[in-house]
Formats: C-alpha cells, structure tokens, sequence
C-alpha cells in the first residue's frame, strides 16, 4: 500500500503549495491538494519549503579525529542545518586515498543516518595529501568517490596538479583545489594588511590564493579538463575567475558566508574562532565576494565546515588550528543575502541546490513528479542565539557564536522521511 504525506500551505518561491511525496517520491506541488484516506499531514503555513541543500565542502573528521566530529554527528548537524547531501573532505587519519577509507565512511553515514542525509566522500588527489604521489583515483571513484582533492595541503607543483587534473577527468571526476601557494601562506595567521600590521600578526597575502587560481585556470584552460576552486576569498582571485568565464574557461568556485558576511577585523582582538584558511580578507574583498555571488562568478556557497574541540581554540592565535564550525548557521546567515536584496530566493536555491548538483552531477528533488522527497522548511521570521547549546556539530567554533540570527529550519524530510 502507498504511502502518502502531504504538505500543506508551504510557500514555495511567492506561491502557496501543497506537496503531495507518494512512497518516498514527488507526487505533485501545487494548489490545495485532496486528502486521501491514510495520508500524513503536516501544516506548513507561515514556513518557506526548499528543495534539500548540498554542501559541497564539509570536514567530518572520521576517520581518526571523532572527538572534533563524526560522521554521526556531523550528519546530524547537516539534517539540522538543511542539507541533505555533503562531500567530505580527505583529510582525515589515515587519508581518504583508499578504497577501504571511502567504503567505512560510506557504511558508518548508512549505519547512523540511513534515510540521509547522504555522504559523498571526497577522495585524496595524492597519497597521503603530501604531493608526491597520485592516489589511486580509479579505485577511489569505484569505491563512491565524488570528486578529488588535496584540500588542506594543495598540490604546490604545477606538474602534479596537471596529472592530477588528467587523471581524476579520466574517471568522470573533477578535482576541487584549495588554492593557495604553500610558500607564500606558510607560518600565515591571518590576512595580509593593515589590521595584520596593527596587531603585529603574520599575514597571507592575496596573491597566495589568486597565484593558485591563475595556475588552476590556465591549466584547465590548456587541458580543456574543468576545475573547481575551494573557498574563494579575495577580490583578485574573483577578477580571474570573471576573465576565465568570459574566455570560456570550464572553472567553477565557491565561498563561505564568512567570506560574504565578516572581514579580517574580527581578529582585531586575536579572536582563534575567526582563524581560518584562506583568512578572513579586507571589506573591500568581501565587497567584491559579494558583488561575485550576485553576478554569477562564484557558483555555489559552502560552509567549510571544519569543527574543533573546546581546547583546541583556547590558546595563541598562532597555535590555533584554522576552521570555522559553519554547517549549524549556514542557511540563517546566508537568507540575509536574500534580505537583503544581493540576490533573489530562486538564486538562493541555485547557489546552495542545482548549481552544486550540476557541478558534481549529484541528485535533487526540482519538485517534478518523480523526483526525491528531500526537503526542508524555514522560518523566515524565527529569531535565535547561536549558543553552544543550539548547535548540533560537536564543534562550537565560530566567530558568530552568541550572535542572534533570523531563520530556522523548522523540519526535513528526505525520500519522504522525516530526519529532523
């Protein structure tokens, strides 16, 4: 016997819908919809209905650092957060650059949160993440791979990256690089500039990320092979992925809401929970992140979601570990995007759904008949505190914490299961 749950008074995109999910699927979205005999109902009146996002750039940690996150609780603070698939980078202990690694990490996501969110690990570029070595790419995509990266310690030489570009291609994989010159941000605490100098800080230049995005775009330009770069922060390196774009160039890029939202002022006080990589830049560059989100230059927004334990953010500014835990506050921060008018509720969805989708080929409910019954609702108007007790990710590093936000996902469903 079919299953039937329907959802009444959502507002989707300015209309108020009814969606009909049978056994899991999209039925129909549209006007006041007929209740049969058996169905589920949930009133959705005053709450928004988004397809579920993607977050094409998470770290979960596990295997070999669970006390900062698991994929059991990582998972959680995605289904909270609204999305319904992450790709999880390889820097784990040991590296995710075997089979074995991918196919445990895949079991302990279907173990722990069986109806999804779903996992889509991200498999090493070389052996170890050290550079020297192509990992065994082919058999990371057999295992369930969906990309290839060396994020956290990017691929220096222009040589390897090429390989690595050639190779991942080879088996329908694109790489995603985290660029930035080791040379240039090594023993880097934050961004290179005027607050740098005033507080006597170390700081990374722009030009260690866009020297990156330079080689990245030039390679794939030469290779006709596409590549995707990691956390764009900078307004040169945006100026470059436009020119790319306008040649032609298959480049996509991404950002973080702390990109669009907070500059390098927040370390002003050698605050460890705004230390991230790449660092937190200058107004002038989250100006340019913004205005490049508006225009179409970054592709898609990701959390970065790099969670750490209590103690590890409690010392110096130059001991503590970069990352920011963002997956928790990610779809309040950025509907301030919406709010305030840079871009439109249908780009939201783009930006942080279909975009990430089409980049890595990943499945979506579009709410056409058939599609997957992965959605969530959103309070718009719900005022919350980002409080340690809020969050859902073992990490309560950010630099938005005790901050009031506006916009709360309020239920998810995937394949027509309700997970949160």
């Amino acid at each position: 016997m079919s299953s039937i749950l329907i959802i009444q008074n959502a507002q989707y995109l300015g209309e108020t819908v009814d969606i009909v999910v049978r056994d899991g699927k999209i039925e129909s979205v549209g006007p006041k919809a007929d209740i049969p005999d058996g169905a589920e109902v949930f009133d959705a009146a005053g709450l928004k209905v988004f397809p579920s996002f993607i977050d094409c750039h998470v770290h979960l940690r596990e295997p070999g650092f669970e006390y900062k996150e698991d994929i059991n609780s990582g998972l959680r603070c995605a289904a909270h957060g609204g999305f319904g698939a992450v790709m999880a980078m390889a820097n784990t202990r040991p590296v995710n650059d075997t089979a074995s690694i991918t196919r445990t990490m895949l079991a302990k996501a279907k173990a722990t949160w069986p109806h999804g969110p779903r996992l889509y690990p991200v498999g090493a570029a070389t052996v170890g993440l050290d550079g020297k070595e192509l990992a065994p790419m082919a058999e990371l995509a057999a295992a369930g791979c969906a990309a290839i990266s060396n994020d956290g310690k990017p691929v220096g030489g222009a040589e390897m990256f090429r390989r690595c570009m050639e190779y991942a291609h080879t088996y329908g994989l694109i790489v995603i690089d985290h660029c930035e010159d080791p040379s240039l941000a090594k023993d880097t605490h934050m961004n290179e500039g005027a607050t740098s100098g005033r507080i006597g800080v170390k700081g990374q230049s722009v030009v260690a990320e866009s020297m990156q995005a330079a080689r990245d775009i030039l390679l794939s330009e030469y290779l006709d092979i596409p590549v995707h770069l990691a956390h764009i922060s900078c307004k040169q390196s945006v100026e470059l992925i436009r020119w790319a774009k306008e040649r032609g160039v298959r480049v996509t890029a991404e950002t973080c809401p702390h990109y669009l939202l907070i500059d390098d002022s927040e370390l002003e006080n050698y605050s460890t929970m705004a230390k991230v990589n790449p660092p937190l830049r200058t107004p002038a560059d989250v100006q340019a992140m913004r205005e490049a989100l508006k225009d179409g230059t970054i592709d898609i927004l990701v959390t970065d979601h790099a969670p750490h334990a209590e103690h590890e953010k409690e010392c110096t500014l130059d001991e503590a570990p970069n990352g920011i835990s963002g997956m928790d506050s990610a779809v309040a921060l950025t509907w301030t995007l919406v709010t305030d008018g840079l871009i439109s509720e249908a780009d939201f969805i783009k930006r942080w759904c279909h975009e990430p989708a089409r980049i890595f080929n990943l499945p979506i409910n579009g709410f056409a008949k058939g599609d997957p019954a992965d959605f969530f609702l959103f309070d718009p108007e719900e005022h919350w505190a980002l409080t340690p007790e809020a969050m859902q990710s073992k990490g309560k590093n950010t630099p938005f914490l005790g901050r009031m936000l506006k916009g709360r996902v309020k239920a998810h469903w995937m394949g027509g299961v309700k997970i949160v």
